[in-house]
């Protein structure tokens, strides 16, 4: 929660104007691409300290990826100063795109792994916040 409110108290005291950007879909996005993040980067060392770490790999991997899409989404998204919407938009597509691919990995193996599962949904959270934000640009 502190996440979300640091968000929004950062958007709320930028000094220009954001434009007809839809803050409340900004501000979920930002807090959901930080906290995919942390979910992914989390999951891929628990998926490194399975017995089974053979198996993971496609796993391990697919969570870094996203962990470093989300991360640099969340700083694109929190600069707006020089603003492109075609930088954005491709950034946000690519990390909708990369989220999507990192929960189907990871609901593969949350059965076995609860990592895996937590991670699923906080792909599928971060994903559906990209979609929402894309859709008000």
């Amino acid at each position: 929660m502190a996440m979300t409110t640091m968000v929004k108290d950062m958007l709320r005291t930028y000094p220009a104007d954001l434009g007809g950007v839809n803050r409340g879909a900004m501000e979920r996005c930002i807090s959901e691409c930080f906290d995919c993040s942390q979910a992914c980067t989390a999951c891929a060392d628990a998926c490194l300290s399975e017995d089974m770490v053979a198996e993971l790999r496609k796993c391990i991997r697919t969570n870094m990826d996203c962990s470093d899409i989300c991360e640099a989404t969340g700083k694109i998204l929190s600069r707006h100063t020089g603003y492109d919407a075609n930088i954005t938009r491709t950034q946000l597509q690519a990390c909708a795109m990369v989220c999507k691919s990192c929960a189907e990995e990871c609901e593969r193996h949350a059965d076995m792994h609860e990592h895996c599962r937590i991670c699923a949904e906080a792909c599928r959270r971060c994903e559906q916040a990209c979609n929402e934000l894309l859709a008000t640009l």
